[in-house]
């Protein structure tokens, strides 16, 4: 870290979505860093990032790094799919002695653990277009059956508020219910908005699949990487 960020194991961990919905990413890591503050960026104002051209999404993902460093964050948290697929190697070579942790659709994980070889993947056309996703399900992913499915409309559900209202229930089921009939026994929440519907995702899916989520996952990489610098609070 260069001394002029200012920076000690007490500054805070910066992290910033689309929109609220890497608040279940910063919930996690508050879990398993409770000593550790935070700073939050929700870029609601121009939600969602999944049908933004790549160009537009890596102007907003450094304007809010910006800001973050300028709080005096010692490491960023990218809690979007779509930011991390378009913008984290860009924030990584302009930012370089920042530490950024970002996060992509748990595919490793289901692809393992799937017994009937068929995945279902919902997440956003940004996310499904780039690198990291594109790269681990070719290294993780050969011998199994991945069902790609954009759900932007998730992501206005959340955004609204609206994760309890009787329609929610209804366009869930019918992302859901082709991955089911197909086979799927893994779901992978490849959105961080997703999460915040896992209960109806799975009141859907009745047993008949596991949800997967990466916050746990993402929280532990935040953990190591402040750890590895000597920077956990």
């Amino acid at each position: 870290m260069s001394e002029e960020l200012r920076i000690s194991k007490d500054s805070p961990v910066g992290f910033f979505d689309s929109g609220i919905g890497g608040k279940c990413i910063e919930a996690a890591f508050r879990r398993l860093c409770p000593n550790e503050r935070t700073i939050y960026i929700a870029d609601s104002a121009n939600c969602p990032y999944g049908n933004k051209p790549a160009g537009e999404i890596i102007r907003l993902s450094e304007a809010h790094t910006k800001s973050l460093l300028a709080q005096g964050c010692k490491m960023i948290v990218v809690a979007c799919n779509t930011a991390t697929a378009a913008a984290i190697d860009y924030l990584r070579r302009k930012y370089p002695e920042v530490p950024f942790v970002g996060i992509e659709p748990a595919v490793k994980p289901a692809a393992l653990n799937s017994k009937s070889g068929i995945v279902g993947v919902l997440a956003t056309q940004g996310t499904f277009n780039g690198r990291l996703y594109n790269e681990t399900r070719a290294k993780f992913a050969k011998d199994v059956t991945i069902l790609a499915t954009v759900a932007d409309e998730f992501v206005t559900i959340v955004e609204q508020g609206r994760v309890d209202s009787p329609e929610t229930e209804g366009i869930v089921r019918r992302k859901i219910e082709p991955l089911l009939s197909a086979g799927a026994d893994r779901i992978v929440l490849g959105c961080t908005h997703f999460p915040h519907l896992k209960s109806v995702i799975e009141k859907v899916c009745a047993g008949r699949a596991e949800v997967v989520e990466p916050s746990e996952a993402v929280a532990r990489q935040a953990k190591r990487v402040l750890a590895e610098r000597g920077l956990l609070a």
